[in-house]
């Protein structure tokens, strides 16, 4: 990808990992997104089950020794940050993480996820880890992560505090949201209680995060009968996640956090359907987050060259 970005889905699934013949095609490791530029350190988009096979790739390209990367960690519920022990490289000397992630309100993140990651639920800390770890707190900010990686994060609506990114990189734009409550009763969070929202609100930060990017990977656990029953659970329908793109003027929508319930020939109903609603409303284009699945993207400037990528 000369001159472009890679964006590599290694889980896409939500709520907890899951696996079967039924879910061999979409996949069963939890959220986890690796952005890629060539010559530079990868972003990470949260530290799910997916981050393992992530780590594997790293070894098998030899991209391990002396790694360095960031990571985008979106909360703390058990599903985006299990895969964290199984980096590969973390168990070489050498190797540093940043992780910026959500203030929370019981200290500092790195105490606070050190505290789930310790005996008795699990053998080893993160300070045990032959390479380095180092935790950064941030809320509504905008900072950056390199010399050229721009990041804007805002709170959205999930049960407890969760954060929603814009990643702005070599001129190529990317919003993540992969766990987003849309305006409905119960579905409390720092982005606040929204019980005199219609469903199909879109909060300004939201739009704030999603305007015009390339790529809006986005929250699209549930049907519309199943919200009905979970609303208080601080997920969306696949509806509301094409409603979003089409605010926001987004030019691909990846549908991502898949229910762990919904095998591959379901997804793909709601794929289809997804689409035949975003057609229908001028929007934009529409995929079904896959393990394995690659985009890539040419950068302005190499576009401008003719570059192939």
């Amino acid at each position: 990808m000369p001159g472009g970005m890679k964006v590599t889905f290694h889980g896409v699934r939500g709520s907890t990992p899951c696996d079967g013949p039924q879910l061999a095609r979409y996949g069963g490791n939890t959220s986890c997104v690796a952005v890629e530029v060539p010559g530079q350190a990868p972003i990470v988009f949260d530290l799910g089950t997916g981050l393992r096979n992530f780590g594997l790739a790293l070894l098998e390209q030899e991209q391990a020794d002396d790694f360095h990367g960031t990571v985008l960690l979106s909360h703390l519920h058990w599903d985006h940050v299990q895969g964290l022990p199984f980096f590969g490289p973390l168990h070489r000397p050498g190797a540093t993480l940043d992780v910026y992630g959500p203030r929370q309100d019981e200290g500092p993140l790195g105490e606070v996820f050190a505290g789930m990651m310790q005996p008795p639920y699990f053998p080893i800390t993160p300070e045990q880890l032959e390479g380095t770890v180092q935790f950064h707190d941030v809320g509504d900010d905008d900072f950056p992560v390199s010399t050229t990686a721009k990041v804007r994060s805002r709170w959205i609506r999930h049960v407890g505090p969760t954060l929603g990114y814009r990643l702005e990189w070599q001129g190529i734009s990317i919003a993540y949201l992969s766990d987003h409550g849309q305006g409905c009763v119960g579905t409390m969070s720092r982005a606040g209680l929204a019980r005199d929202r219609t469903d199909d609100f879109v909060p300004t930060d939201v739009l704030d995060l999603c305007d015009g990017v390339d790529l809006l990977i986005h929250d699209a656990q549930h049907t519309p009968a199943e919200f009905e029953a979970k609303r208080h659970w601080g997920h969306c329908t696949v509806d509301y996640a094409v409603h979003v793109a089409k605010e926001a003027g987004v030019q691909k929508l990846a549908l991502f956090h898949h229910d762990p319930a919904h095998g591959d020939d379901q997804i793909d109903l709601l794929v289809q359907a997804a689409l035949d609603t975003s057609d229908r409303i001028g929007g934009g284009e529409v995929v079904a987050a896959s393990e394995g699945l690659a985009l890539e993207f040419a950068t302005p400037h190499a576009a401008e060259l003719g570059d192939p990528a």
